[in-house]
């Protein structure tokens, strides 16, 4: 028997791009979320879904909603502010999870607060399962596949081409400027290691011309180790904008020297308050069919040495994929993937090989 399926955060712009897929994939999920007009609104133009008021903020208020078994699926962030709450209740009701979101510090604070709970209710427990950060967990994981045992580092790259200054949420505005004041982590000789975002930059080749890309905080330095226990060392870095991965190491050590003076978080927030710059919502569909994505993953003997393997996975709009993946992920859960409970990564809750298939079908393809 399939399980059911809720969705917090239907009426925001990244859940209904989750609602559309589902509904496309035959699935007629209950909405939830805390205002009443919209969740009703919604429902009708829906086809009738079934709704429920909640508030994410109040984990019982979820909980007497969500049965042994069933998968919730949350846009709701920021994730560090709205997260843990809707977690909780998730976890303690055995109910698969899944997020949308981007914050790698959120990901690591929900490993140690809810991994133990969701082992002993049988919950599993998916995060970051979107654009952020699948096709690098799964490039990567292809490309240490291939190249072999003698792979022990390797470094990932998110790359977007077409019109992206204007094809931008304004969610994913306020995870870029919250990362300039954050650090990212890395995993280096086997450890995790907080950097400055953007300390570095590095050059990949994509559709055959070199781009730059700054390191950025991904999940694959959380999960990749776990799939592959020689891996010493794990990089991620984003490229969207790579004539100015250079000018965005100097902002951001500048940000990071201010941080540091007398009344440094207010200083901090001036200086990136230009990135939160746009119209609200997201990119309507004709705008993401213009903006495609492409993530490369590197495998080397060591941090810096030479390929070994390198694996380029491309596909539909980020915003797109992320709405597409969650669907997919809920799809399984609901029909009973056995993937073990607790908080996992993709490829460690469905399988390189499913993954890879799973993503091929929404159209995120090896090239």
């Amino acid at each position: 028997m399939t399980s059911r399926i809720t969705l917090l955060g239907a009426t925001g712009y990244t859940g209904g791009l989750v609602l559309e897929a589902l509904l496309r994939q035959g699935v007629r999920p209950t909405i939830a979320g805390r205002n009443p007009a919209a969740l009703t609104a919604l429902a009708e133009d829906s086809g009738g879904l079934d709704h429920v008021v909640v508030d994410a903020a109040r984990p019982d208020d979820l909980r007497k909603h969500l049965g042994h078994g069933d998968v919730l699926i949350t846009t709701v962030g920021p994730f560090e502010r709205y997260g843990f709450p809707v977690a909780q209740a998730a976890a303690d009701a055995g109910a698969h999870y899944l997020d949308s979101t981007g914050e790698v510090g959120f990901v690591r604070a929900l490993h140690a607060r809810h991994h133990q709970r969701a082992r002993e209710t049988g919950a599993v427990m998916l995060p970051a399962f979107g654009y952020d950060y699948v096709p690098g967990v799964l490039a990567a994981a292809l490309a240490l596949q291939e190249a072999g045992p003698s792979a022990h580092a390797v470094d990932i790259g998110y790359f977007a081409s077409g019109p992206l200054a204007r094809g931008i949420s304004q969610g994913t505005r306020t995870t870029m400027r919250d990362g300039l004041t954050l650090p990212s982590p890395r995993r280096q000789h086997h450890r995790l290691v907080d950097e400055r975002t953007a300390s570095r930059v590095r050059r990949f080749t994509v559709r055959g011309r070199s781009r730059s890309a700054f390191l950025v905080s991904g999940t694959e330095v959380l999960f990749l180790p776990e799939e592959f226990p020689s891996l010493e060392a794990v990089t991620v870095y984003n490229g969207w904008f790579p004539a100015l991965s250079r000018p965005l190491s100097l902002y951001s050590a500048l940000v990071s020297a201010a941080k540091r003076l007398p009344a440094g978080g207010r200083i901090a927030d001036v200086l990136t308050s230009p990135v939160l710059l746009g119209p609200p919502g997201g990119p309507d569909a004709a705008l993401r069919a213009r903006i495609p994505s492409h993530v490369v993953a590197v495998a080397s003997e060591a941090q810096g040495a030479g390929p070994l393997a390198e694996v380029h996975l491309m596909g539909p709009n980020p915003y797109s994929l992320t709405g597409e993946l969650l669907a997919w992920a809920a799809g399984r859960l609901a029909a009973g993937s056995g993937a073990t409970p607790g908080v996992v990564g993709p490829t460690n809750a469905f399988g390189v090989d499913t993954l890879r298939q799973g993503c091929a079908e929404l159209g995120l393809v090896t090239g």
